[in-house]
């Protein structure tokens, strides 16, 4: 038994790479009790990990307090004010937990750092001569960190919630009581490489609205989005949007009482996985290979086109090579709706 007794976590963003934490953490503090864990993350995601015993919570506040240089060394006083970290788990590795953990390391507290496998990302998606390979999950290599440390344990997470929870009296409120068939529909990402057309969504969400005992709950944020997604609210039936309407985890709750989820290579997979919540996904310029698949989804539900340019980004943050984004446009609405109605049969 390795003799850390309490530990801080770093992994600040993105939401689906903070999603994908949670199996493993929950997995080690269910194998190891005595242990006490500090997740420090963006503030928003605190609600991942509500309810995981011996796991405390720290928001780094990137905007103000702990924005740039000084911020950091500020974030360091705060995080050792209380006491005092037996080590440190890196899972993100980037130049502000870079500089995080070099003054943890100069107060002698031993460091673990991610392999985050970037030659491998490169090889997948650069232009000539890929090697279309499946990597090593993120979920995978979080473990492995506290392998690093002398911890070993399998994935044995179950979801944040049973499928018998119901919901709080205020999102009851907004959707009442659940009858027939809920189906959720995440079709926005942070990135064009990642986003399925939204006319072909609306499709999409247009047939399921015709279809007795469904209704559609649309996810997304922001302004932009938001318009969207009313927009839909107010032509179709049995839709509502559910965009900045409830905190994270309200929409964990929602999403835990839903049947399925359609969803982009986005956060709200993740989110679904969180839960145990089927996803349909729709791939366009990243690939399930690069190690960020919902974890335990079936591999049966991924939607994407194979060309010669797929995958061309590990994040869907680069502008498409062909310029058309082919990869989502090839995909026709039937598609996407034939794969949903097998999943409800079968």
């Amino acid at each position: 038994m390795p003799a850390y007794k309490n530990i801080l976590i770093i992994r600040l963003s993105a939401m689906g790479d903070v999603a994908m934490t949670v199996p493993v953490i929950a997995s080690f503090v269910k194998k190891y009790p005595d242990v006490r864990v500090t997740i420090l993350s963006n503030p928003r995601f605190e609600g991942m990990f509500t309810g995981i015993e011996n796991v405390c919570f720290t928001g780094a506040d990137t905007k103000k307090r702990h924005k740039g240089l000084k911020g950091i060394f500020t974030l360091f006083k705060d995080l050792t004010s209380n006491g005092k970290f037996d080590a440190v788990f890196d899972l993100h590795d980037v130049l502000r937990s870079k500089v995080l953990r070099t003054l943890f390391r100069l107060k002698h507290v031993p460091i673990f750092v991610v392999q985050k496998r970037r030659r491998e990302k490169k090889e997948l998606t650069r232009s000539k001569n890929k090697k279309i390979v499946q990597l090593k999950s993120s979920i995978e290599s979080y473990r492995e960190v506290f392998e690093k440390a002398g911890f070993n344990f399998p994935i044995d997470f179950s979801g944040l919630f049973g499928k018998d929870a119901g919901l709080p009296e205020n999102i009851r409120r907004v959707l009442a009581a659940k009858e027939g068939k809920w189906l959720a529909i995440a079709p926005f990402a942070k990135h064009p490489g990642k986003i399925y057309p939204l006319e072909k969504m609306k499709t999409v969400v247009e047939y399921f609205t015709k279809k007795e005992g469904f209704r559609i709950l649309l996810f997304g944020g922001g302004d932009s989005e938001t318009k969207i997604l009313e927009e839909w609210q107010e032509n179709f039936p049995n839709v509502i949007s559910l965009s900045g309407k409830f905190q994270l985890t309200e929409e964990l709750q929602i999403l835990n009482q839903s049947d399925a989820l359609i969803s982009m290579d986005s956060a709200n997979m993740h989110l679904a996985s969180l839960v145990k919540t089927p996803v349909i996904s729709v791939w366009g310029a990243t690939h399930p290979f690069a190690g960020f698949y919902g974890f335990n989804q079936s591999a049966d539900n991924i939607i994407q086109t194979d060309l010669p340019c797929r995958p061309c980004s590990v994040y869907g943050n680069k502008a498409c090579r062909r310029k058309d984004y082919a990869c989502m446009n090839m995909i026709q609405p039937e598609e996407i709706i034939r794969r949903t109605e097998y999943f409800w049969n079968y």
